[in-house]
């Protein structure tokens, strides 16, 4: 039980900003079985936004209420997928070759690509967010709880069945390179899908739906571009797959 516990914290101490305790010991081998937990760390996520949102939502229109919500999740992430995407959007959109689509991807300077990839982002999140608030705060705050764990499970699945390609030594996602098993995988499933059972089922079926689509698509471009995934790609496929949550929910 320890171990898991230990497993659950590297999860949070490496995609959030939370401190994590002292006693935890971190690895590379420990960081790849940690993936089992990531969509377990999308409920912290998922808490933090929808929790913000309710408090907000009761003093401020629901649309700063959204903004500011989105707010505290990203500084709680560090902008750590949202970084993600747009660095992915650069890569594929400026380069041919994939060593070239891999060096854009590597520079830590944002491009056009990058930059208007990520603003519509954030714009089609907020926009949803505030047409699902028209129909009661209840409906935001599921959207959240079900779309941080949903997402990051879509993201988990490509670790299992695609390639890491980039063999750079200090690559943050490197230790993620492992292929995860089957065991973990379902670990992974538990807590990325359990939350579906907020929303009716009609809704839950169309927003797996959705986000299967989006990770599928993704995973199939990847290969064809690079031959695999990095760090960016697991970050590009949460954010379009939580976006597609609130949109498959807001349809619905």
């Amino acid at each position: 039980m320890r171990h898991q516990l230990e497993l659950f914290f590297t999860a949070l101490g490496f995609f959030t900003r939370i401190p994590v305790p002292a006693w935890v010991p971190y690895s590379a081998e420990r960081l790849n079985h940690a993936a089992r937990y990531f969509p377990l760390v999308g409920w912290v996520v998922a808490a933090a936004g929808a929790g913000s949102y309710a408090v907000f939502a009761r003093m401020l229109p629901a649309s700063l209420a959204v903004l500011l919500s989105m707010a505290v999740t990203i500084r709680l992430t560090g902008a750590f997928h949202e970084d993600g995407w747009a660095d992915a959007w650069d890569g594929l959109g400026g380069g041919w070759e994939p060593a070239q689509v891999l060096a854009i991807m590597k520079d830590s300077r944002i491009g056009s690509y990058g930059t208007v990839a990520l603003v519509l982002l954030l714009l089609a999140k907020a926009a949803a967010l505030i047409e699902l608030a028209a129909h009661g705060n209840a409906m935001v705050v599921s959207a959240l709880c079900v779309a941080h764990p949903l997402s990051r499970f879509a993201s988990t699945t490509l670790i299992r069945t695609l390639n890491y390609v980039r063999d750079d030594a200090d690559a943050r996602a490197k230790p993620l390179a492992h292929r995860l098993r089957r065991g973990e995988l379902g670990i992974a499933a538990v807590f990325g899908l359990a939350p579906l059972l907020l929303l009716p089922f009609g809704t839950a079926l169309s927003v797996t739906v959705l986000a299967a689509l989006v990770t599928l698509w993704a995973a199939r471009y990847f290969v064809r571009r690079i031959g695999g995934y990095t760090g960016d790609c697991l970050g590009a496929v949460q954010q379009g797959s939580e976006l597609v949550c609130y949109l498959g929910i807001l349809v619905s």
